[in-house]
């Protein structure tokens, strides 16, 4: 047996249960490939505490981690297919208020969703998500919260998941949560989410004349025929099933998708908005530098200049 069944087969005898399981079978095929942390990190690419965090068990990988790490490991599909087994969020608590629209995201065969300002949180990077929730968390209670949000889309990432559709209002993706670097990545985020064949994202642009919804919502389609719109208010969520209702703004909505940008068109605006925040995280990195330096500068000893004396 060779080194690519032996780690998947090692794995599955564990159970394939816990984040740490997954870290163990990452290092074991980068230490086998003749990579360091720092190489890896390199090739994925990502920063080098990523790739540790990851093997220690202590940070859930992205789906963009896992198949680069297939994809320059040369394990074929063998994280892609580990990732999926492994139960990532065996305990997770959400607000009592929200609790009734996981359990609908549990079971739903479809979900339709329109969004202002903020990122669905089905489509949220970690960093994106922890940089939000910051705004009302901290400490534990914040990572609590990222890991529930984070726990919400692995259903959806799986390879026969549910339909996810999504316009999303262009103040979404130029509304910076974070810094330059937390958005740019999140860019490349709904990129991929656009190239899944359960999943749509579109982008209504500031320039539409569109009749739109008055906030956020969805559409949620469960297996029993139920159709439900959800939308929140601060601390509440709100859940009709009323037919008339559910066929007006289910009308809105398929009007609003035909009229926006295609998805090719709203790839491009989203890659534009992705390449503003490369370049202005390069512009804020060197800024950074230079006041690092000019500390440096101000922080060192200063010395009398010797000047020298007539005659010398």
């Amino acid at each position: 047996m060779g080194n690519l069944e032996q780690g998947e087969d090692s794995a599955m005898r564990q159970g394939a249960t816990t984040a740490a399981v997954f870290g163990e079978v990452l290092r074991h095929h980068r230490e086998v490939a003749g990579l360091t942390q720092e190489g890896l990190a390199v090739k994925i690419p990502c920063d080098r505490s990523l790739v540790a965090r990851v093997e220690t068990g202590t940070r859930v990988p992205q789906r963009r981690f896992v198949l680069a790490c297939d994809r320059e490991l040369g394990t074929g599909e063998m994280f892609a297919k580990l990732w999926r087994k492994i139960d990532w969020y065996p305990a997770v608590s959400h607000p009592d208020w929200f609790k009734r629209r996981v359990e609908m995201e549990e079971k739903a065969v479809a979900l339709r969703e329109y969004q202002i300002d903020v990122v669905p949180g089905l489509l949220q990077t970690e960093e994106y998500a922890r940089a939000l929730l910051s705004q009302f968390s901290s400490g534990r209670e914040l990572d609590e919260r990222v890991t529930a949000r984070m726990s919400r889309q692995q259903r959806f990432l799986e390879t026969d998941g549910p339909l996810l559709v999504v316009v999303l209002d262009e103040s979404v993706v130029r509304n910076v949560v974070g810094n330059a670097a937390v958005m740019r990545d999140q860019c490349a985020q709904l990129l991929l989410a656009g190239e899944r064949t359960n999943m749509g994202v579109q982008v209504v642009p500031f320039s539409a004349q569109l009749a739109r919804p008055k906030g956020s919502m969805s559409l949620i389609s469960l297996p029993d025929g139920q159709d439900w719109v959800y939308s929140e208010s601060l601390e509440a969520g709100h859940f009709i099933n009323d037919p008339a209702i559910i066929a007006r703004y289910t009308k809105l909505y398929d009007v609003l998708r035909a009229d926006c940008l295609s998805g090719p068109d709203s790839a491009a605006l989203i890659r534009d908005a992705m390449e503003g925040y490369e370049r202005n995280g390069n512009v804020a990195q060197k800024q950074l530098q230079r006041q690092r330096r000019r500390q440096l500068h101000r922080n060192s000893p200063r010395y009398p200049r010797l000047r020298p004396r007539k005659g010398q």
